[in-house]
Parts: C-alpha cells; sequence; structure tokens
C-alpha cells in the first residue's frame, strides 16, 4: 500500500524547525506534521499513551517516526525502550512486525540534533558565512556522531568564534537556518543517514 501521510513526533522545537524544512526534500509528495515537545522526557512520557491514540485510529496509509535524541543514554537500551512502547501499544515496528505493515519508525539523533549540523557544513557556511570551513578536517569535529561534551554546546563555540550568538545559541533559528540550505544526500552524519534511509523505505513501500 501507498503511504500517503507521516507524522513525526520530536522532543523539541529546534528539532521541528529543521524538519519543517528539511522533509519536504526527503518525503516527496508525502504530507507531514511535525508536533514538537517541550524536552526529550515529555516526550516520553506522553510516548505511551499517545501511541495508544494513534493504534485506535491510524489509517492504512500513514506511518509515525519518532525522532529522539541519544544524549547520554545508552543507544540500545533507548532504541528498545521506544519499541517497547510501540509494541505494548499495538503498532508495528520494524522490529517487532505485524505482518508486512510497519506503523512507527524510531530514530535517534546521536548526540543531538546539532550533529546533522556538522553533518554538512557547507549548509553551516551557507548560513553562518564567517564560520571556519575547516571544521570537519579538525580531529574533535570529524565524526559529527561521536563530538565530545555535548553537540549543541560544540556548535555553539564555533559560531560565538565566528562573531555570532554572542549571546547564548538561538536553538530554533540555528536549526531553521541551517536546515534551509542542508543537502539530504550529501550529510555525514550517520544517525542523519539512518534517518534518510528510512524516510526513503517509507516512501518507496
Amino acid at each position: 500500500m501507498t503511504v500517503s501521510h507521516v507524522e513525526v513526533l520530536v522532543e523539541e522545537p529546534s528539532a521541528e524547525a529543521a524538519l519543517q524544512s528539511l522533509l519536504p526534500r526527503m518525503l516527496g509528495e508525502l504530507t507531514f506534521a511535525v508536533y514538537p515537545h517541550a524536552c526529550k522526557d515529555e516526550l516520553l512520557q506522553r510516548l505511551p499513551e499517545r501511541l495508544r491514540g494513534y493504534a485506535a485510529w491510524l489509517p492504512d496509509d500513514w506511518r509515525i517516526v519518532i525522532i529522539v535524541d541519544r544524549d547520554d543514554d545508552d543507544c540500545a537500551a533507548l532504541k528498545r525502550r521506544l519499541e517497547q512502547m510501540a509494541l505494548v501499544a499495538g503498532l508495528s515496528t520494524r522490529a517487532n512486525r505485524h505482518g508486512a505493515r510497519v506503523q512507527v519508525v524510531n530514530r535517534l539523533a546521536i548526540e543531538e540534533l546539532e550533529a546533522w549540523f556538522f553533518g554538512d557544513w557547507e549548509a553551516v557556511r551557507a548560513a553562518y558565512p564567517k564560520v571556519d570551513g575547516n571544521i570537519p578536517q579538525q580531529a574533535k569535529y570529524r565524526s559529527a556522531d561521536a563530538i565530545q561534551g555535548g553537540t549543541w554546546e560544540a556548535f555553539e563555540r564555533v559560531l560565538k568564534k565566528a562573531g555570532y550568538f554572542q549571546t547564548g545559541l538561538r536553538k530554533i533559528e540555528a536549526a531553521r537556518a541551517v536546515a534551509t540550505h542542508m543537502d539530504p544526500e550529501r550529510n555525514a552524519s550517520p544517525s542523519f543517514r539512518t534517518l534518510r534511509s528510512a524516510l526513503l523505505e517509507i516512501t518507496q513501500s
């Protein structure tokens, strides 16, 4: 069955800002809606009830995508927690299929949303031309998903050094500005690539 619509649940408004720009380029003609939460804890707290609600009415040609920052959580444990919530609600995932249809796709941003920005430094430079163009070649930034000490803090430091956001990173503004220039096909962040692959699978199912 051809998918017509994707519901996307994210943990914060900055992720919504980025995805509102990115998803039209990643989903093609599919419609979508993005629902942000105040924080990761709120999303995880509300998710079981929300998934039970979806299970009661979700059309066959709709899909749900849940995107959560790993932060300091164990990646496998967090993924299992998300999969279990869907299973208890009666919704199928790639790990727990009910027949051929996958209703819920769980994806982690490792470590945080800003890892996706480090994964497409051309987009960052298009939004903020004064930033150092050699950032991806520096050892501490070379692997977008493995930046130590907090990815958004690292992103803030780089932008501040270039003269931007001297009073602190405005995450929604930055997410919207960078995502406008992002090319989903060139992003070097493994977690972004995993999300892109999942969305491609949805559009082709």
